[in-house]
């Protein structure tokens, strides 16, 4: 049986939700997902990532040179990362701290470079708004 946490996509009035264990191709072929996104996707990432990659492993490797760092920036997209905080990051209690970090604060932040092993990608928030905001 699989497993099917953190693999899902959820969306309201506004907002889109994926699962960051979702892979690009999986992304393509699900209904919940909009067409533009599923265009972003095909014309852009698949260009610079394998299919089966992983969003959760796709951004611990971005440059801010790729089309794919551009395209999660221009979408103003967030991504819920759970990531290990023990006496050296200034906490009393070892452990998981869930944090919102934009694109940009990802890329090249050598905390999390060092943590991705052990830092769990949860889910990427897109806003609507965002998403329609992107020029093809």
């Amino acid at each position: 049986m699989e497993n099917r946490d953190f693999k899902y996509v959820m969306h309201d009035l506004t907002n889109l939700y994926i699962g960051a264990k979702h892979t690009y191709n999986e992304l393509l072929v699900l209904e919940e997902v909009p067409f533009k996104l599923k265009t972003l996707i095909s014309r852009f990432m698949l260009r610079e990532v394998d299919g089966n990659t992983k969003i959760e492993d796709h951004i611990f490797y971005l440059k801010e040179t790729d089309m794919s760092y551009q395209i999660y920036k221009e979408m103003k997209a967030k991504f819920r990362l759970n990531v290990w905080k023990d006496e050296n990051d200034g906490v009393k209690k070892p452990g998981y701290k869930s944090t919102t970090y934009r694109i940009v604060d990802i890329v090249g932040n050598e905390e999390l470079m060092r943590k991705k092993d052990i830092t769990i990608v949860e889910e990427v928030h897109i806003t609507k708004l965002g998403l329609m905001g992107v020029a093809l």
